[in-house]
């Protein structure tokens, strides 16, 4: 029984009239139609950013060699962008994604995590830090990886770091934040227990599950920006793509390092599979943004057992001045129309104002890059008041 039919048993046992019981309902009825959960809710956004993925690695982008069903079905729910670039380097493009600007910003312009948290946003960051040791100080509530290159190339490190640890300071009042180093027991003394591009997809749906925008979180929304070292090589100078398994390729007649990047790439795919069940479970799919692409292209030196499986003009190239079109899917079921292709030429400048767009926060006046969603978007949500 719900309280609006106890509420007329009540009142009929107080002898109210049957038009008296009737108000009685209609007020309750009403009451609930403007509780929290009915009030629209504001978009999380999750931006998926892998590092040395190429557009030739997805099969929504033509490759022939293995397929890439979830990444495929992202772009069929979504748009897929055919001219989408980086800077020369993944340190340049994740810059550019949280500063909104082709050139170098300031450490003391508010990035988009900052300006997301200011509003109201829970942020997290998974994955890859390499600008400095102190990630809370650029807008992100929690972190998780590592916080060198050499670091980040270790699939199957000893050791991460990660944050909040909560130090209360009695002298002004405030909290500050500890990075902790937590041990991989399963890859100490050489172990291969613990894959870490695996342990990063767990951490990614940990963070949405805890963080959800429920009745106890307050239907308060969340960024997170994920920031996978994969599938690059583990090494700097040599085709390394170290995997569990290269199966289902074992059988191949490929290149080791081939069939090891297949089976990454197959891995990684598998990763978003257990994000969409993770969406669907939580009844998130429809108000959560996912942007998925890449930092970077793949090494140049890669080309050697791999050219046969992607073009030419998938890879880094130092001699080259402009870097190569990367891989950009943007998935929001309901406002960005599905299976469209967006040819026209866009940054990793342009997630900023995208994503505050999203979030219906102002964007900063010395934002280089644009807001693509007006030349995607099917309709905007109802903002919330």
């Amino acid at each position: 029984m719900n309280y609006s039919h106890l509420l007329i048993v009540l009142a009929a046992l107080l002898g109210f009239s049957g038009a008296a019981r009737a108000d009685l309902a209609s007020i309750f009825t009403n009451a609930a139609a403007t509780a929290p959960h009915a009030i629209p809710r504001r978009t999380s956004i999750i931006v998926i950013q892998y590092h040395g993925l190429a557009r030739g690695d997805l099969s929504c982008y033509g490759q022939t060699n293995y397929q890439t069903p979830n990444l495929d079905r992202l772009a069929a729910e979504g748009v897929r962008f055919t001219h989408y670039s980086g800077g020369m380097e993944s340190s340049a493009t994740t810059a550019m994604l949280l500063s909104g600007n082709n050139l170098a910003s300031t450490p003391d312009e508010p990035n988009l995590a900052q300006r997301l948290r200011q509003s109201g946003y829970h942020t997290g960051l998974i994955g890859e830090w390499t600008f400095d040791r102190q990630p809370w100080l650029r807008g992100f509530d929690e972190f998780g990886g590592f916080l060198t290159d050499a670091e980040a190339r270790d699939y199957y490190a000893e050791h991460f770091w990660h944050y909040p640890r909560i130090l209360y300071d009695a002298t002004n009042h405030e909290q500050n934040r500890v990075l902790q180093q937590d041990l991989l027991y399963y890859n100490t003394g050489g172990k291969q227990g613990q894959y870490l591009p695996d342990l990063f997809v767990t951490a990614m749906l940990n963070f949405i599950r805890i963080n959800q925008p429920d009745r106890a979180n307050h239907y308060r929304p969340f960024f997170l920006l994920m920031n996978l070292p994969a599938p690059r090589s583990a090494k700097t100078d040599a085709d390394d793509f170290p995997v569990p398994s290269d199966a289902p390729f074992t059988g191949e007649a490929w290149p080791q390092a081939a069939k090891n990047r297949a089976a990454l790439i197959t891995r990684l795919d598998g990763g978003i599979g257990r994000l969409f069940e993770q969406l669907d479970k939580l009844h998130l799919t429809n108000n959560v943004a996912i942007f998925l692409s890449s930092s970077s292209a793949p090494e140049k030196f890669a080309n050697t057992n791999l050219n046969f499986m992607l073009p030419p003009d998938n890879f880094c190239d130092t001699n080259r001045p402009v870097p190569p079109p990367l891989p950009l899917i943007v998935r929001w079921p309901g406002t960005i129309p599905a299976g469209e292709v967006n040819t026209q030429v866009w940054t990793a400048a342009d997630f900023a104002p995208t994503a505050l767009e999203i979030g219906y926060v102002k964007p900063a006046t010395n934002f280089t890059g644009h807001s693509f969603l007006p030349a995607v978007e099917k309709r905007r949500p109802v903002k919330n008041p």
